[in-house]
């Protein structure tokens, strides 16, 4: 789902790379040295700001209850911005290795000027990716069918972005309503980004991956599946180290490093994941935006401390920007990429000759970071941390009707696992989803017990052994993944919904699912999907 995450980070980072208030305001103003001295940078006690890690006074309301007036930075506190820019930029060089070779320009920024900046440079082929995005997800169950994309990404963008760096002119912007307290943090973030810039050249690095499949006219290849996150993978590169860098830097004065300071990483994630308490518009985003936008700062920060963890600077730096990771499931699983794993391509079916009465609506991978959000939305996020390090590949592709636009959109989800029981198990949460995104979701063909329990409902036919047998597994699992009950669901099963039929159909560690496609289409594809599946074996 490549394209969609695209779309989802891209408003706030496609054209410049930029820092989260969620992320600059989280875990670095707690960092306390043993005898409780505030870890900040240049704490400016003088303008009354509170030392790093100091509670609320009891005489003020929580934060979350007392509304947060926006104040703009004075002439006089943005001269002395720009006068520390030179000092933080000479400081995440040490950290990162990568030498100053010219001066960076900065700009104090308006809000204004930001919203406008970034819906200047989204062009019609951006705003196409955007409303494909949306039904892609949409059809996923990834957000509600009367849920406008584009309007909460602008409102995200407004209440988020803390800074940014343009590649384009080579300067980095200073934003006149983020307080002055967390100004510099965000500084030594984005002058990483200067840094890999001038290492790189940012704008031509990260393009390598910007190949979108769906405006390709060829079908793709196996290896074009493979490397369709690599924008993804490429981006969890550059902002990781930016946000390795700013926890540094909050660290550096009471002589601790983000190695040994697995508590503040961890609150630092937590803040991300959560907002901060005045980030309304975030906090009620769907549960794969939230995720989506947090991902490269996330899990590219444990990235990067693994990386420093096992090779050192050199390692985490200069040499994983001149040999990347390729997919979500290298970054969220480190390991992986520093052994060198190599995982054979998924052979694809012949698109063209398939969908041969549909027109082409979407195409990507459907990588690790997607079936962790998709098991997340669809049952909780303790099965998603168990079920997503099975992945071992996936792709969908959408399509519509040839000339009937009113048709439900059409979809094709190949997915493989690791074993043919982790396949049985994701093939069970996927149908259990189904009575939460369709409005009817029943069963036909005399669906097995199997069946009726994964997707939520019960068999007529299903016997007193079989329903014992289900449950007691369901209760094994539920008490690992927080009450969801795992059932797995073997072979092929079929439900008719409002908007055509849904097929889900496992065979050794390969999961098929048609939704809205005519039965010769979906038969079609189920012979080449699993004849290639055997022939692969």
């Amino acid at each position: 789902m490549n394209n969609v995450k695209r779309l989802g980070q891209g408003v706030l980072w496609r054209f410049c790379a930029v820092v989260l208030l969620a992320v600059a305001s989280g875990g670095w103003v707690t960092a306390q040295d043993p005898g409780g001295q505030n870890s900040g940078q240049d704490q400016k006690q003088d303008q009354g700001q509170k030392p790093a890690g100091e509670s609320p006074a009891s005489t003020q309301p929580p934060a979350s209850t007392q509304p947060k007036e926006e104040t703009k930075i004075t002439p006089r506190q943005a001269e002395e911005l720009f006068h520390s820019v030179d000092e933080i930029l000479a400081f995440d060089s040490k950290q990162t290795g990568l030498a100053v070779k010219k001066e960076v320009k900065r700009k104090l920024t308006s809000r204004e000027e930001v919203v406008s900046y970034l819906t200047k440079n989204k062009d019609d082929k951006d705003t196409q990716r955007l409303r494909r995005s949306e039904l892609v997800l949409k059809k996923f169950g990834l957000l509600p069918r009367d849920f406008d994309l584009e309007k909460l990404l602008v409102a995200l963008l407004r209440e988020q972005v803390a800074g940014y760096y343009d590649p384009k002119t080579k300067t980095v912007h200073l934003l006149d309503w983020v307080p002055m307290e967390e100004q510099e943090p965000v500084m030594a973030h984005e002058l990483t980004h200067a840094l890999q810039d001038q290492a790189v050249g940012l704008d031509k690095w990260m393009s390598r991956g910007e190949k979108d499949l769906a405006e390709t006219r060829k079908n793709p290849t196996p290896v074009d599946i493979e490397n369709d996150e690599e924008d993804n993978a490429r981006q969890a590169v550059v902002e990781g180290q930016a946000e390795a860098v700013m926890l540094q830097y909050a660290l550096a004065p009471v002589g601790r490093s983000i190695v040994d300071s697995p508590d503040l990483v961890d609150e630092m994630e937590s803040s991300m994941t959560n907002g901060t308490p005045d980030s309304t518009v975030f906090k009620d985003a769907p549960i794969f935006l939230k995720e989506s936008l947090t991902f490269p700062y996330r899990y590219g920060l444990e990235f990067e401390i693994k990386l420093l963890q096992k090779g050192g600077r050199e390692k985490a730096f200069a040499g994983v920007l001149a040999n990347p990771p390729h997919t979500t499931r290298q970054i969220m699983e480190p390991e992986t990429y520093l052994s060198g794993e190599k995982i054979e391509p998924m052979r694809v079916p012949n698109f063209k000759q398939d969908f041969k009465n549909y027109k082409k609506f979407d195409i990507g991978a459907m990588g690790e970071f997607d079936v962790a959000v998709l098991i997340e939305q669809y049952a909780n996020q303790e099965l998603a941390k168990w079920l997503y390090p099975e992945w071992r590949g996936g792709y969908y592709y959408a399509a519509r009707v040839k000339d009937n636009a009113a048709a439900p959109l059409g979809l094709l989800y190949v997915s493989r696992w690791s074993s043919a029981e982790k396949a049985e198990e994701f093939a069970g949460v996927y149908a259990r989803s189904l009575v939460k995104r369709y409005k009817k979701a029943d069963e036909v063909g005399g669906g097995s017990s199997s069946a009726a329990s994964a997707s939520g409902k019960s068999s007529q036919g299903e016997s007193v052994a079989a329903k014992s047998g289900a449950d007691e597994a369901g209760a094994n699992d539920a008490s690992k993944h927080k009450g969801f009950k795992v059932v797995p669901l073997k072979g092929r099963h079929a439900w008719s919904t409002e908007e055509g039929t849904v097929v889900i159909e496992e065979q050794g560690d390969t999961v098929l699912v048609s939704e809205s496609l005519d039965v010769g289409t979906t038969e079609t594809l189920e012979r080449e999907v699993f004849g290639a599946t055997m022939a692969a074996k």
